[in-house]
């Protein structure tokens, strides 16, 4: 039992705090998939949890993309609000003060069909949604979703 419990904290010891919790968010969301637990609900579950600019970023940003892209399936991902297409996360949203960021972040996964040449960026940095940023969102999303 010593060896295990070693184990563990020799595994752990490099990653922070938010960290940790991220991965324990990870093993929560592999057991509620496993359940067939609703996506949708926990995605929420986790935009509630949050505070100030984080939460109504979050909220704005769950409601463009249901409009864009109805198809991609609201989930979490290491507790983050996430999208995906055929199991594979598209889209995310990373709060500010989940990893104790200046600002949040939202990012494409590999399964974003966003590729523009040999370069383009996959994730943009948050501190507010102005009515351009939203339009330009909504474009990145449903490109993204194709």
């Amino acid at each position: 039992m010593a060896e295990k419990k070693t184990a563990r904290k020799k595994s752990t010891a490099g990653l922070t705090a938010g960290e940790r919790a991220a991965m324990r968010d990870l093993v929560k969301e592999r057991r509620a998939e496993a359940a067939k637990a609703d996506g949708e609900k926990m995605l929420l579950d986790s935009v509630a949890a949050m505070k100030g600019s984080d939460r109504t970023m979050a909220q704005r940003i769950h409601a463009l993309v249901k409009a864009a892209a109805p198809e991609l399936a609201p989930k979490t991902w290491y507790g983050m609000p996430a999208y995906a297409k055929d199991g594979k996360v598209v889209v995310f949203f990373k709060p500010a003060l989940k990893f104790k960021s200046r600002y949040a972040t939202l990012g494409f996964e590999d399964a974003a069909n966003l590729d523009a040449g040999a370069m383009w960026p996959t994730s943009y940095a948050l501190t507010k949604l102005t009515p351009a940023d939203e339009k330009k969102i909504t474009a990145l999303v449903k490109k993204a979703s194709r």
